[in-house]
Formats: C-alpha cells, structure tokens, sequence
C-alpha cells in the first residue's frame, strides 16, 4: 500500500469520519508504531497504527447497513455513562460505525458502515444529502410557522439560521421534514423556536435508503442496486 493520511486510514478502517479522526490524532489517542501519531501524518499498510492502546486492520470487505434505533440508544462509541450505547447495542460480526448521529430521545434509520471514505461523503454538509423525518408535536400546527421553518429559521444557540427545507403537513400535530443538514439537534430546535415541543421524531428515510418494515433494533445488509445507487449518489465508485 502507498502512503496515506492518517485520518483517511482511520476512516477506512471504519472508525470514524476523518473529520473524528483528526480530533483523535490531536487528542493524542493515536499512535503509530509506538510513537504518538501527528496531525497530517502519512501511514503504510505494514505500519502498527493503534487507537486507545488497541492495533486497527482495514477491512477486506466494505459493508453497509440499515439500523432502525430505538429511543434511549445514544450515538457513542465510547461513553460509560450511557445505559444503551449504539454500538453495544448491534451484534454485528464485522465491526461499524454510524454516518450521522440521531439523539437519544429520537428513533429511526441510522445507516452504519465500515467505509470511512461513504461517512466522509455523507457527512459534508455541502453535499446536502436529504434525510427525511416523522415530527409529532405538542399542538397543532399553524401555516404561519410551518412557512417560517420552510424558508429556514435563525437558531440562536447554534448563531446559524438553517436551509430552507421541504415541509408536508400530516396532520394538525404531524409533519414530514426533508432537511439537506444536520444540524445538532436542528429539528428540535427549529420547533422550539416556533414555540412547539417536538413529542416524537422517526428518520424515515436517508438519501435513497428508507426505513422501510424495519423494527425497532433491526437492521438489514444493502445489496444490489439499493447499495450502488447510494454510493452513486454520495460521488462514489461502488463499495
């Protein structure tokens, strides 16, 4: 194998995305042949490249699935305090991780990987991937603020307004959000500042990839045309 950035082979070892993986480096919980690794560094195949103490091996074989998370699991890899961590949540033999995170009061589809290079291409909020949402409020919804959060809405705590987004009223209580962002927390907070409490919050759908018949703590391996239109889409040759 040529040289390559450290944070790419981190990525491709299904870690994390490269932006994670540079936090990784810099936080000084890498290390490369027994040295502590550097930001901007360069690995070989043949390299001994460890992460908290243990060696990582890319992988032969890119998989992808389609997680349904239920509420209460929360996105980590490595917090003690959470009671029901995502990943040990998955019995899966291969070893993944998710493309965007969902809070731990929301459900819905995750798609999880050991691509690095597919979660870097997901995770570009310049890409402006869809991913769409079942929102469940406390009160019924006035047209005036289904527009104001159509044309995009200033969220003070973040000091950013979001992307105008696609809105389809359901019911009096019930939207169906197509956001091309993914802010932290943005649904809730775009709600909020509406002066609505969001009761519940389903991901239904991730690019070209729907939740489907999944139940809560299923998932499914994508193949054939599902999988390839994914990759297609997200500027990919098929994983």
């Amino acid at each position: 194998m040529e040289e390559i950035r450290l944070n790419k082979y981190l990525a491709s070892c299904g870690l994390c995305s490269r932006r994670d993986a540079d936090h990784l480096i810099e936080a000084g919980e890498v290390s490369v042949n027994g040295v502590r690794a550097r930001a901007g560094m360069k690995v070989r195949s043949e390299d001994c490249v460890e992460v908290h103490g243990k060696r990582l091996r890319a992988p032969d074989e890119k998989v992808v699935l389609a997680y349904y998370k239920p509420v209460g699991v929360v996105c980590t890899e490595r917090d003690v305090h959470a009671d029901r961590a995502l990943m040990k949540e998955i019995d899966y033999p291969k070893r993944v991780t998710y493309a965007g995170r969902l809070d731990k009061d929301s459900e819905g589809l995750l798609l999880l990987t050991n691509d690095g290079d597919l979660i870097d291409a997901m995770m570009r909020g310049k890409n402006g991937h869809e991913k769409e949402y079942i929102v469940k409020s406390d009160k019924a919804w006035t047209d005036t603020a289904i527009a104001n959060m159509r044309d995009g809405v200033y969220l003070e705590a973040l000091v950013q307004t979001t992307r105008p987004c696609h809105i389809e009223k359901m019911g009096d209580k019930t939207l169906r959000m197509t956001l091309t962002q993914g802010l932290n927390r943005q649904i809730r907070r775009m709600c909020e500042a509406q002066g609505y409490r969001v009761r519940s919050l389903k991901r239904t759908r991730v690019i070209n990839i729907e939740l489907g018949k999944l139940k809560p703590g299923e998932y499914r391996e994508l193949t054939g045309e599902e999988r390839t239109q994914l990759y297609r889409i997200c500027g990919l040759a098929k994983g």
